[in-house]
């Protein structure tokens, strides 16, 4: 259940050695130049409560959720006497504002954070502690922090990207204020973003929660709905982070929108958004996907006739459990090493990683609540005749984390129960494990593959 690891502070003052489960911290440090020394614990692990430190002069930065600080806080302690009785508060906790990180430096102390479903950098200096947000271009966009290796610099390195620009590394002068791109992604072909057009559009769900959709597509395709591929995940707090993709442009040159549903159960939103699509609040996660999809259908923005939803592992949970809800919603469905066979999967203790995912699924052999709800939402238990949309289905024998029997028997299920006659294709990689194939053309051809199932899947008997 635990993972352990080592590493050593930036400014080389202490070792740390973490151990860590999916809910739960615990932290052991010693001071680097007296490694022989016993450990000392800084707060012992305890159920719910995560924690992490970085050191800066004569104390540790601490970023941590205790005292229901659910979207995490900031607080400092003696480095000589760290334990949590010790514990201060720098940054209080924000419930609008989620602190996903942090990074120090001689100068500042570097906040990743998350404010209204997407990720910002703020700076904070030390000096006189005001804050600086650092700017960017779009909306449906994503930041992070760079290598920053040295502790005394002057400059921050980050990342950017948005749906319709490439990745970027920048550099962020502390005390000019002045941004510096120092090397983008290239795309071949004659790429010009201006045009692409790129917005985030709010769903309502039927509890009222507003759901942000992240959206990219091609001027001059929108003045009708446009054919869609919409992504979504919702699941282990992981945040559909909008950036940039080469290869979406062979759908957007064609005409499609390409679609994030942020859907609950990830952490665009918070760690509030992630409890609210976990355990006995799992299928929030799914009728997320299926409002978005109606909203973006009943704005004009989506072709009804012409949507594709796809989901890879957790997401291809959701992509089978949205279809079963919503069986006549798609056009063709895309789920790639799905995660559906979640009740024998769960149940199954000698499977590699079912007793970790008991952290973020729930145990149905303890919890009968868990059990009846996995009963009502796993895709598999839930096959019925119904008219299925199109479908494919990939797999690798080689997945550790997805056996390849679950979409295996998905399909086969699938087949005999559909009343639509539409083909339900099964792709079996004999090499590959969950990540699918691992050579760079390997991977290229297999998402090529991939997005012509998608073109041919939707348009084909409607051009």
């Amino acid at each position: 259940r635990y993972f352990v690891g080592v590493a050593r502070e930036k400014d080389d003052s202490f070792i740390q050695i973490g151990v860590s489960s999916k809910i739960a911290d615990e932290v052991r440090i010693v001071r680097a130049d007296e490694p022989e020394k016993p450990f000392t614990v800084v707060k012992p692990r305890e159920e719910n409560v995560e924690y992490s430190l970085s050191h800066f002069e004569d104390k540790f930065v601490v970023l941590t959720n205790v005292d229901g600080a659910l979207n995490f806080k900031v607080m400092v302690t003696p480095d000589s006497s760290p334990g949590f009785e010790n514990w201060s508060d720098l940054i209080a906790h924000d419930a609008n504002v989620m602190i996903s990180g942090l990074d120090v430096c001689s100068s500042h102390l570097y906040l990743c954070e998350r404010f209204g479903g997407f990720s910002r950098i703020r700076l904070m200096a030390w000096g006189d502690q005001t804050f600086k947000i650092l700017e960017k271009p779009d909306e449906a966009s994503t930041m992070w922090p760079g290598s920053n290796p040295d502790f005394f610099s002057s400059k921050f390195r980050y990342g950017y990207s948005s749906m319709k620009s490439p990745s970027g590394v920048y550099e962020y002068d502390l005390n000019s204020s002045e941004t510096v791109l120092l090397k983008q992604q290239e795309v071949l072909g004659g790429f010009d973003p201006d045009l692409y057009e790129s917005k985030v559009e709010w769903a309502t769900a039927g509890d009222g929660e507003s759901i942000p959709i992240s959206l990219v597509w091609r001027k001059g395709f929108d003045a009708a709905p446009m054919p869609a591929v919409l992504y979504a995940y919702g699941a282990y707090e992981i945040c559909l982070d909008p950036g940039f993709s080469t290869a979406r442009l062979s759908l957007l040159d064609r005409g499609f929108v390409f679609g994030f549903i942020h859907a609950r159960g990830g952490g665009e939103l918070g760690r509030a958004w992630y409890m609210n699509g976990k355990f006995e609040h799992k299928t929030n996660t799914f009728s997320d996907v299926i409002d978005s999809t109606i909203h973006l259908v009943s704005s004009q923005i989506v072709d009804s006739n012409r949507i594709c939803l796809r989901g890879g592992s957790a997401g291809g949970l959701m992509a089978g459990a949205a279809m079963n809800m919503r069986p006549d919603l798609y056009r063709s469905v895309v789920a790639e090493v799905p995660f559906v066979d979640v009740v024998n999967t769960m149940l199954d203790e000698t499977l590699p990683l079912t007793v970790t995912e008991w952290e973020e699924w729930g145990n149905p052999s303890e919890s009968k609540l868990i059990y009846d709800l996995m009963c009502k939402y796993a895709p598999y238990e839930n096959v019925s005749a119904v008219a299925y949309p199109k479908m494919l289905v990939t797999t690798g024998i080689n997945d550790p984390w997805v056996g390849c029997w679950e979409p295996a028997k998905w399909v086969q299920k699938l087949r005999d129960h559909t009343t639509s006659g539409n083909e339900i294709l099964l792709w079996t990689e004999l090499d590959s494990g969950h990540a699918g194939p691992s050579g760079r053309y390997d991977a290229w051809k297999d998402e090529a593959r991939t997005l012509a199932y998608i073109i041919w899947s939707t348009i084909d008997e409607l051009d």
